[in-house]
């Protein structure tokens, strides 16, 4: 498929969420439209494995009625393959397409908002994507499938005020969606994946500031994903302690060749919920991923797993947590000897995610600039990170409002335990790199290659990047040092983006004064002359 093509693909989808914009806000459509979707990727995977399984008996899986010789023998034996290989199944009359075709009957053509011909179908549909659910009972996927759809409620007022009027509303969408090929059958293409992704995007950019809860910009994810994978062809384990949508942990499965098994960990239960459909729908086996409902810091679910190699997180800027003292004796906070403040949760994130880190492992996660300079149990941690453990290895500038719902300027800060240049750490700023599109800064594929030659080369450019010593040494003339700047690691100490302003010739100043004067006498003496003529007083 072209990007033409995809481009297409993308555009069909958001133009019937937006069939919902007028009836609700972006996040209440939003998890209509996505699970919709998510419901019809799920038939037609249902259908596609089906279908090869009956391929000896030569009867396709839609063509099993209660008539069928054989059927329940038929759908016993699939319902356990599909049990074990997709984690979940669904019957024949369930199928999104047979739900499409029973609520649009042969008015296929219909107007969207039209309220009449459709039949009914809103408990049927409501029956099944619980359905879908109950299948995994008792089963290895059942925790990965459990309240999926919690957030369709198919009887909501906001989608209209009568059930006909939902029920029309929902039957066309779907006819709608069944109208898109989702070409599921070319295992080679993530065509839905890379639309659902867009979507997403879309959704976000239109959430305010709620927005970057669930998404990190795609520019952004890639920075991340490209870091944490440097040198690496595969990785064991991936994890984001804030997944959101799980965006970013599918963005750095995107720059190796395989990732074992994906963690992550979030908070809110609608979003959570949208990272399990995120990963199903991007061919993630349910068993190659462990996503948890809970608070990361109060509540961590993922203590008792290995070290992750590959840390990737975009937390949400200075946010407020306990910093309860009993968390002094947390072995993720313990050994640093201070918490970090309630008010400001940036350096918590990081303990956090360094305690999860393994030894060959990296981690990249994204904070606001005051993270870098603040005072206080900040400094405190920031000293002890470089000083008794060296873990921090750059620290890299992003421009400002390339975020959704904030305009602030964030950074990137890199950490490993096993560093390969021990004595200094990098800085990058990259701040003034981008393009302005409409209200939004983007990072452009060049400024994106520009940091990743920069990282993993670690290139000294004027007024860019610069390698900035831990320690003083007079000996070895290393004195603007982390060290001797007390650990403050605000950019502009270490990368000099200062512009001298071009020099003034005062002379030259002088006589372009002058002839301005000598110009401005000859133009009053023309309009003097103008004024006598017409019999009137000069002006001045």
């Amino acid at each position: 498929m072209s990007e033409d093509q995809k481009r297409i693909l993308e555009q069909q989808l958001w133009n019937i969420a937006n069939t919902l914009r007028g009836k609700m806000n972006a996040d209440e459509f939003r998890d209509y439209i996505l699970g919709f979707i998510f419901y019809k990727y799920l038939s037609e995977k249902m259908e596609l494995f089906a279908n090869d399984i009956l391929k000896q008996d030569k009867i396709k899986f839609r063509e099993i009625t209660p008539k069928t010789p054989q059927a329940n023998d038929f759908l016993e034996a699939i319902k356990e393959e599909a049990l074990e290989k997709l984690g979940y199944f669904l019957r024949p009359e369930e199928l999104f397409s047979e739900v499409e075709k029973r609520g649009m009957g042969n008015n296929e053509d219909i107007d969207l908002f039209d309220e009449s011909k459709t039949n009914f179908i809103l408990e049927d549909l409501q029956k099944i994507l619980t359905n879908i659910q109950l299948s995994t009972m008792g089963t290895d996927s059942e925790e990965d499938f459990d309240n999926l759809f919690e957030d369709m409620d198919l009887n909501c007022t906001k989608l209209g005020k009568t059930p006909d009027a939902r029920n029309s509303i929902i039957a066309k969408v779907l006819s709608h969606l069944e109208k898109i090929d989702f070409k599921l059958e070319n295992t080679e293409l993530d065509v839905l994946g890379d639309a659902y992704e867009y979507l997403i995007g879309q959704f976000a950019s239109g959430a305010g500031k709620k927005a970057g809860e669930f998404y990190t910009p795609q520019e952004v994810s890639k920075i991340l994903a490209k870091i944490v994978t440097t040198g690496k062809q595969k990785l064991k384990s991936v994890y984001d302690p804030t997944c959101g949508s799980g965006s970013l942990l599918l963005r750095v499965a995107r720059e190796v060749k395989d990732v074992a098994m994906f963690y992550g960990q979030e908070m809110n239960r609608t979003t959570y919920n949208l990272a399990r459909m995120n990963m199903i729908l991007h061919g993630v086996h349910y068993r190659q991923f462990d996503i948890k409902q809970e608070d990361t810091l109060e509540y961590p679910q993922h203590l008792d797993d290995l070290p992750f190699e590959a840390i990737v997180a975009n937390p949400p800027f200075s946010a407020q947590w306990s910093a309860n003292p009993i968390f002094t004796s947390d072995d993720r906070f313990s050994q640093y000897g201070k918490l970090a403040p309630s008010s400001k949760a940036d350096f918590a994130f990081v303990q956090h995610m360094i305690y999860h880190l393994a030894e060959n492992g990296t981690m990249a996660i994204v904070l606001p600039h005051g993270a870098l300079f603040r005072g206080g149990a900040e400094q405190h941690i920031r000293k002890y990170l470089i000083e008794n453990k060296n873990y921090l290895d750059a620290i890299i500038g992003l421009p400002a409002n390339i975020f959704y719902g904030t305009s602030i300027p964030t950074c990137i800060l890199v950490f490993k335990k096993c560093r390969e240049n021990p004595d200094d750490i990098l800085f990058i700023d990259a701040s003034q790199h981008f393009e302005k599109v409409k209200t939004q800064n983007m990072l452009r594929e060049q400024d994106i290659d520009k940091i990743i030659d920069t990282y993993r080369n670690r290139t000294e450019t004027e007024k860019y990047s610069k390698k900035a010593f831990i320690r003083t040494d007079v000996a070895l003339q290393r004195l603007n040092t982390i060290e001797s700047n007390d650990y403050n690691l605000n950019i502009p100490r270490y990368v000099d983006t200062f512009e001298a302003e071009a020099e003034i010739d005062i002379e030259a100043i002088a006589q372009e004064i002058k002839a301005l004067d000598k110009e401005m006498n000859t133009t009053d003496q023309s309009i003097a002359v103008f004024c006598k003529e017409l019999g009137i007083s000069a002006p001045f």
